[in-house]
């Protein structure tokens, strides 16, 4: 199997105002927009993509329609500072403060109107405690 491309889709019973948050927020624009979905890009970016689709529309089986809950979005990003404090001053909540952790993060946790939670992350070097437990390809390098 070839992948071609990933990206989450929120359901949520307020598509629009979840595109919203997205594209004022995060810095997406709709390539596709209906009343149910729309399809969301970063503009300087074609494979960071989001979508947002009603519970109820007809090509979401019914065992399956219901809003979203317990997703957490992890957003890699080169200065979780000012995300923070641009977010913050927007009035965005600030569940987890901006804080550095043991196992190479830099980040802070707000949400969308939904209730998803975000993740705002900045990977750098981990302790040694968890740095052996990461494959040496992966540990973060500080910038």
């Amino acid at each position: 199997m070839k992948i071609t491309s990933y990206y989450p889709v929120i359901m949520t019973r307020d598509v629009a105002g979840t595109a919203a948050f997205y594209i004022r927020h995060f810095g997406f624009e709709a390539l596709f927009q209906a009343d149910w979905y729309v399809h969301l890009q970063r503009p300087d970016q074609p494979e960071v993509t989001l979508a947002i689709l009603d519970p109820e529309h007809e090509t979401v089986p019914e065992q399956g329609r219901r809003p979203v809950a317990g997703l957490i979005l992890n957003f890699e990003v080169d200065d979780p500072d000012g995300v923070h404090d641009h977010f913050k001053a927007a009035g965005l909540p600030i569940l987890t403060p901006l804080r550095d952790e043991a196992f190479g993060q830099r980040h802070f946790i707000t949400a969308d109107p939904n209730g998803v939670l975000i993740d705002v992350i900045k990977p750098i070097p981990p302790s040694a405690e968890f740095a052996a437990q990461y494959d040496p390809s992966a540990v973060p390098n500080e910038d």
